[in-house]
């Protein structure tokens, strides 16, 4: 039945140790993404094509309509 305290022990003192070493990291930039906003600029943003002079029979009054759902976005 000692063991258990034992067990016990030992693993409150590495959940710790894991906290203790977690923190460090986050305090000293390792989690610190230094990469993607220099290359974000390289992504083009995606632009909706939405026409307001298409409208369909079936628009009701105050609703919207975006156009045939296969046209391509260009």
């Amino acid at each position: 039945m000692s063991v258990i305290w034992i067990l016990v022990g030992f693993s409150v003192f590495v959940a710790v140790s894991f906290l203790f070493l977690f923190i460090w990291a986050v305090r000293n930039g390792q989690y610190d993404d230094k990469y993607t906003p220099s290359v974000r600029i390289l992504f083009d943003d995606e632009k909706k094509n939405i026409t307001t002079n298409q409208t369909s029979g079936n628009n009701v009054k105050g609703s919207v309509d975006y156009g045939n759902a296969n046209d391509q976005v260009r």
